[in-house]
């Protein structure tokens, strides 16, 4: 992982990635629109859709447990 993509990750976003590692997480919608922490709504309404679209989590289906990546597994490593 370029230290340059894990300096560009803050740490609420690390926050996200770790409760995903944990299982804690649920994406809903297209593009991980909604992301659900513990069953309540992320305070950041955009990290779903930042972190889909970083390719850091992942859910299969339109709704489903949010998984880290490959490159998510890599981040949480690096950091």
């Amino acid at each position: 992982m370029p230290t340059s993509m894990v300096s560009q990750v803050n740490h609420r976003d690390r926050a996200v990635l770790r409760a995903v590692a944990a299982g804690r997480c649920v994406l809903h919608g297209a593009h991980g629109a909604v992301l659900r922490v513990d069953g309540l709504c992320c305070a950041d309404q955009f990290a779903g859709a930042r972190l889909t679209a970083a390719g850091l989590i992942v859910a299969f289906g339109r709704t489903g447990p949010a998984q880290l990546t490959a490159a998510g597994h890599a981040l949480l490593d690096a950091a």
